[in-house]
């Protein structure tokens, strides 16, 4: 192996430790089909008692969706070298509609080793996931992506499975449900034939809402280990995809090992590596080139592509009366080349060149919003419509090649905007999904503004909004480290989660149940083991207690104490304690 690139693994395998989830276990629920074995974590609880010892109910484990793959399975060794496991690669070698070819593998010190298989669809043939969908078929993919969400949920009892407001029209989980979800549009499987790592997920509002993370490295800070390290950490976290950025050195190579050691969908924006051939000069900038990048991409299975299309020549001197301008690197990009040729946007006007190349590998597209707000002063002004209803558009006609839609969203927008935004988007761009960068609904807390982007985005997810980019406590600072990447995406899943309860999706409030019974009874280990950071949770309650080794079996905590605990009180005070079980 060449030294830099055995040095980059030996990086990888000793940087990284992965979290320990207590209580939990990777289980397999068995599809239909061959192959289709879904991973998940299930959390065990302990038994209630009562105050003199007696069983008084046992409480069932908790299953759990999870974003980790086989990293969490004690049965898989990690190796970065080789490469996960391609869940996928039976249904794929199956389909007759699919042509392949070997890639030999490259000499370059950074690349990663080995061969592989390199698939397209052959002439005259519909791939995508949407195309299938429309003609009554439920791949493997979809059955995978319907047992995920589904959750188990059938199998509690009435109390965890209480929901607390009157469920919206939402019914059961199901392959046919998923199938109609992708043929109308209204949700999206990305899932490139390249990239047979991945374990298939859904993007839509009938649907849990997902986060994405994005990694990358700049050309400040590059090294392959440390965006592969992010990578596995977020999806540790439960980070639903992954957007790689890197607009620094070994882009490709970068990529490549990100791809073969994620079991989720990844992202690119790939005007960030043609910018870099065109060494770093918008002007320089053409379709030929875009083209090849957009290619060299699709076959190492890159997911879902960012493009900036719908921003057009006449919106961009709309953005003059702006506090902040253009905040999108890629708008930026194309505002420039539009501005130095006097053309409008290549990325427009190649449009159906584009999604002929995105179908062919089954490549979904997210929309870009290059005319984003970057401060709540330009919310919602006529840059940022103008560019939304282009979007609605190109959705259309990427429709029309059966290309997987999603739109980018805004990114600051303060509270009482933030529905008009979903109410337009649904409406211009015909209920594809929204995928959004918060809102942040204020400007003020550089450092904090996870949590300003968490705000936002439980507002806007539970409009309904599919798909929740996180944002780190570094944003507006800083390229976020790894614990950056674990904050983000904690604080994120907080926020779908919630938006999951607010808009009465089957299964979501069980975690909630579980956990708050489990509360109430003093059991911590089982409120700590059902929390979404365990080990935060874990840690604190340790540091609350120092000196007691019963920490997780005393029945207060330490803001109260055993004397003013007001559910000790209440439960001492009742000679019965009816609650539920």
């Amino acid at each position: 192996m060449p030294e830099k690139q055995n040095n980059e693994t030996s990086s990888l395998m000793k940087g990284l430790s992965f979290p320990e989830f207590i209580q939990s276990r990777k289980i397999y629920i068995k599809g239909s089909r061959p192959g289709i074995s879904v991973g998940m974590r299930e959390v065990s609880q302990h038994p209630t008692v009562s105050e003199t010892g007696e069983l008084v109910d046992t409480n069932p484990p908790v299953v759990l969706y999870d974003t980790s793959g086989p990293y969490t399975d004690p049965d898989f060794t990690v190796a970065y070298e080789k490469g996960l496991p391609p869940l996928r690669k039976g249904w794929l070698d199956a389909r007759t509609d699919l042509e392949t070819r070997e890639e030999a593998p490259h000499a370059r010190s950074t690349a990663f080793p080995g061969k592989r298989t390199v698939r397209r669809a052959r002439s005259g043939k519909h791939i995508t996931q949407r195309y299938l969908a429309q003609q009554g078929i439920i791949t493997e993919e979809m059955e995978y992506a319907a047992i995920r969400e589904n959750v188990l949920m059938e199998r509690y009892s009435d109390t965890l499975a209480h929901r607390t407001f009157p469920p919206r029209q939402y019914s059961a989980i199901t392959p046919e449900l998923v199938r109609e979800e992708i043929a109308s549009g209204r949700a999206i499987l990305p899932a490139n034939i390249n990239h047979p790592e991945a374990e298939p997920m859904l993007i839509g509002n009938r649907f849990a809402v997902k986060i994405n993370a994005n990694i990358g490295n700049s050309a400040l800070h590059s090294s392959i280990s440390e965006e592969v390290e992010k990578m596995v950490w977020a999806v540790l976290w439960g980070a639903d995809t992954v957007m790689d950025l890197s607009t620094g050195d070994d882009i490709h190579d970068t990529r490549e090992w990100i791809l073969r050691n994620a079991p989720v969908p990844i992202g690119t924006v790939p005007l960030y590596q043609a910018l870099e051939r065109a060494e770093g000069k918008p002007e320089a900038l053409t379709w030929p080139l875009f083209k090849e990048v957009l290619i060299e991409q699709a076959e190492q299975g890159v997911d879902y592509f960012t493009i900036h299309a719908a921003a057009l020549q006449a919106h961009f001197p709309l953005t003059e009366k702006r506090m902040t301008g253009i905040v999108s690197r890629g708008g930026a990009i194309m505002a420039h080349w539009c501005r130095y040729h006097q053309k409008e946007n290549f990325l427009y006007t190649h449009w159906d060149d584009v999604c002929e190349i995105l179908a062919a590998y089954d490549i979904a597209v997210s929309i870009g919003d290059g005319l984003r707000p970057g401060s709540i002063y330009d919310a919602n002004d006529e840059a940022q419509l103008a560019e939304l209803k282009t979007q609605g558009e190109l959705t259309l006609r990427a429709w029309d090649q059966y290309v997987q839609v999603i739109n980018e969203g805004p990114g600051h927008v303060p509270m009482h905007l933030i529905a008009e935004n979903r109410r337009l988007q649904a409406e211009w761009c015909h209920e594809a999904p929204f995928y959004t960068l918060g809102p942040l609904p204020t400007d003020v807390a550089p450092g904090y503004d996870h949590i300003t982007s968490a705000l936002g985005g439980a507002m806007i997810a539970a409009e309904g909004a599919s798909m929740l980019c996180y944002v780190t406590p570094r944003e507006h600072l800083g390229l976020p480290d790894r614990d950056d990447v674990r904050r983000g995406v904690v604080t994120h899943k907080l926020a779908a989660h919630a938006a999951d309860l607010a808009k009465g999706l089957p299964g979501a409030q069980i975690r909630d149940n579980a956990l708050s019974k489990a509360r109430m009874e003093f059991r911590w280990a089982d409120q700590i083991a059902l929390s979404l950071d365990p080990d935060h949770a874990l840690q604190i309650r340790l540091q609350s207690f120092p000196e007691s080794k019963s920490s997780l079996e005393d029945g207060f905590c330490s803001m109260c104490g055993p004397k003013f605990c007001s559910m000790r009180l209440f439960r001492q005070s009742c000679a019965v304690h009816n609650r539920p079980s």
